[in-house]
C-alpha cells in the first residue's frame, strides 16, 4: 500500500478541474465561520444568511448536474451520506406533519419558523454533497479547510478585539454591507464572573466555544501536513480557535477540547503526540499569566455543579420536554416550532429539543446524524495509508464527536454556523472514507461516471 505522493498521476479529469473544488464551494466554507451569523440579506428575511444562501445554490447545482447526468446519484456513497439522508428523511415526515395538521394546531409564525429551520437544512444537506462530489484529492481537502480556517482566523480576530476592547467590529463591518441588516438573534457579549465572554462571528458564546473545539483538531492537521504557505501561517488558525475557547469563559468549549484532544490525540504522529503533551501545560501557564483571573474563573465555571443557575434552568426544562413528548411522541410538534412564550422554557439541549419538535423519530434520526460520521471516520482512520490521512480522519471524528456531546449542552442546531459547520464535516467524512477506499482499492482518484462506476474503478462502494 502507498502513499498519495507515490500513487500514479491522477486522471484527466482530476487533473484539469479547479484544486479545492469550485470557487463558491470554497467561499462558502470560509463563509460559514467568517460572516456575522446574524446579519442577513433583509428581502430574504431570517433566511437571508449568506453561508445559507450559498448553501442553497450548491444545493441547486448539486441537482442540476444530476439531472443532467454529470454523474452518478449512486456515486460517492459512505456511510456518512446515509446518516444524513436518515436525518433529511424524519426531518421532512416531522414538517409534513406539522403542514398538514396532524402535529396539532399551529399558527402562522410557527410554520413559518419550520419553513425557515427546512431552509437552513436543505443548506446544510447541499455543503455536505458538495463537498463529497468536489473534493476528491488530499490537496482539494487541504486547499477547501484552508479557505474555512481563514474564516475562522477572521472570527478569531473579531472575537480578540471584542474581547480586550469591548467593542464589537461587527457594528462597524455593517455599515459597509447595504441591504443587509442584524436580525436581533446575535447575543456578541455576555458576562461570565470577571470577565465578559465573546462570540466572535457567530451568534452565542457557546456556539463560538463549540464550534471551535471542532475545527481545533482540523487546524493542528493543517498546520502539520499544508504544504502552500509559511510555517508559521500555518499554525495561526490554530492559535486563533484555541484562544476563541478560551475567550468564551464556557464550560461547553471545556468540554469540547476534552472531546476533541481524546478523540484526536491517539491519531497525531509520534512526534506531535509527544509536542501535544508539552502543549497544554505550556498553553495554561500562558493562559495563566497573560490573563489574570481566567485558570480560575474556567476552573470554578466548571465545578459549579448545581450551584449555578445556567445548569439548573437546564435540568428544570425535563419536566416541561416530557409532559410536552408525551402529547406527540411519534413526530413531535413540527421542526423549529418550538416558541416559548417565558425565556425559561427554551431547552438549552439539543435533543430535548429535537424530542419536543421532531419525536422519538426525531430524535434517532439527529443521534444517526452524528454518530454515523464520528464512528465511519474513526473506521477510516483504522485504514489510512499514512500518518496524514490518519490524522485527516481522527480530526473529522473528534469534530463530529465534539458536535455530538456539546448537543446536549445548548440548542445546537438552532444556530447558524454550528448548523452548517455539522455537514461540512459530514461531507468531509464523506471524502475520507472515499480517499481510504482509493488506496486500498491501488486507484489513482475518485473517478466520475454515469454507469456503473465499481465496476469500471474496483472501488468497494
Amino acid at each position: 500500500m502507498t502513499a498519495l505522493s507515490m500513487a500514479p498521476a491522477p486522471p484527466d479529469h482530476l487533473a484539469t478541474r479547479p484544486t479545492g473544488g469550485p470557487l463558491v464551494l470554497r467561499w462558502t466554507m470560509f463563509l460559514v465561520v467568517a460572516f456575522p451569523a446574524y446579519l442577513v440579506l433583509e428581502p430574504a428575511g431570517a433566511s437571508g444568511g449568506v453561508a445559507q444562501l450559498l448553501g442553497l445554490v450548491l444545493l441547486g447545482l448539486w441537482l442540476v448536474s444530476a439531472v443532467f447526468g454529470r454523474f452518478s446519484l449512486w456515486e460517492f456513497r459512505h456511510p456518512a451520506r446515509v446518516g444524513m439522508m436518515v436525518w433529511l428523511l424524519v426531518s421532512l415526515l416531522s414538517y409534513a406533519s406539522l403542514m398538514a395538521g396532524m402535529s396539532g394546531t399551529s399558527t402562522v409564525v410557527e410554520r413559518a419558523s419550520a419553513d425557515r429551520w427546512l431552509l437552513l437544512l436543505l443548506a446544510g444537506i447541499g455543503l455536505t454533497l458538495s463537498i463529497t462530489q468536489c473534493l476528491l484529492t488530499r490537496e482539494d481537502v487541504r486547499r477547501a479547510v484552508g479557505w474555512m480556517l481563514a474564516g475562522a482566523s477572521v472570527s478569531g480576530l473579531v472575537a480578540a478585539l471584542q474581547f480586550t476592547t469591548l467593542t464589537n467590529p461587527v457594528d462597524w463591518i455593517a455599515t459597509f454591507l447595504p441591504g443587509f441588516q442584524d436580525n436581533g438573534s446575535g447575543t456578541p457579549f455576555q458576562p461570565r464572573g470577571a470577565f465578559t465572554r465573546v462570540a466572535g462571528m457567530t451568534m452565542h458564546p457557546i456556539e463560538l466555544g463549540v464550534v471551535s473545539s471542532m475545527m481545533l483538531p482540523l487546524s493542528i492537521w493543517w498546520g502539520l501536513f499544508s504544504t502552500w504557505s509559511k510555517a508559521w501561517r500555518r499554525w495561526v488558525p490554530a492559535v486563533m480557535l484555541a484562544f476563541c475557547c478560551v475567550a468564551t469563559v464556557s464550560r461547553s468549549a471545556m468540554l469540547g477540547l476534552i472531546v476533541s484532544a481524546a478523540v484526536m490525540i491517539p491519531y497525531l504522529p509520534r512526534t506531535a503526540r509527544r509536542w501535544a503533551l508539552v502543549a497544554a501545560p505550556t498553553f495554561l501557564m500562558v493562559l495563566f499569566v497573560a490573563i489574570p483571573g481566567m485558570v480560575s474563573t474556567l476552573f470554578g465555571t466548571a465545578t459549579a455543579g448545581s450551584s449555578d443557575p445556567s445548569i439548573t434552568a437546564r435540568t428544570d426544562d425535563y419536566p416541561l420536554a416530557w409532559t410536552l413528548l408525551v402529547q406527540r411522541p411519534v413526530f413531535g410538534h413540527g421542526p423549529g416550532s418550538w416558541m416559548p412564550i417565558n425565556a425559561m422554557d427554551i431547552f438549552d439541549n439539543e435533543y430535548l429539543l429535537t424530542a419536543v419538535t421532531m419525536g422519538v423519530v426525531g430524535l434517532a434520526g439527529l443521534v444517526i446524524y452524528l454518530l454515523v460520521p464520528a464512528l465511519a471516520s474513526m473506521l477510516a482512520a483504522r485504514y489510512a495509508p499514512d500518518p496524514e490521512l490518519r490524522l485527516l480522519a481522527g480530526s473529522v471524528a473528534a469534530a463530529m464527536c465534539v458536535a455530538l456531546v456539546s448537543s446536549a449542552a445548548f440548542d445546537s442546531m438552532s444556530f447558524k454556523t454550528f448548523a452548517l459547520l455539522v455537514p461540512i464535516f459530514v461531507g468531509l467524512a464523506g471524502t475520507v472514507w472515499l480517499l481510504v477506499l482509493q488506496h486500498l482499492n491501488q486507484t489513482p482518484g475518485i473517478a466520475r461516471s454515469t454507469g456503473n462506476h465499481s465496476k469500471q474503478q474496483g472501488i468497494r462502494r
